[in-house]
């Protein structure tokens, strides 16, 4: 499964109710494969390849940690304690991603 893939499956759980009103972007640099970057706003959300210079939160991890936190068998706090998730930015936001994609 490509980074590309995983990302677009959490577009496919997108729960837009939960994004009523935000405007956020959510960067994702993978150290081992692409990087996209997410784009939540007034309850849409929008997939791209590469790099935004506007995001308020960048993840960085592996495709291995990615594809495990977006399936649910990796919970996101314990990667990030592990050292496998680090985040750049505003890490309350990073919490909301549990509201936003729920698995």
């Amino acid at each position: 499964m490509s980074v590309a893939d995983i990302v677009q499956s959490m577009n496919s759980k997108f729960n837009a109710g939960a994004a009523a009103g935000l405007d956020l972007v959510f960067q994702f640099n993978i150290e081992d494969g692409e990087n996209h970057y997410l784009v939540v706003k007034d309850g849409t959300c929008a997939v791209h390849q590469g790099e935004s210079d506007d995001a308020n939160v960048t993840l960085i991890m592996d495709t291995e940690t990615l594809k495990g936190i977006t399936s649910g068998e990796t919970d996101g706090m314990q990667a990030f304690m592990a050292g496998k998730l680090r985040a750049e930015g505003d890490m309350m936001l990073a919490m909301k991603l549990g509201e936003l994609f729920p698995v």
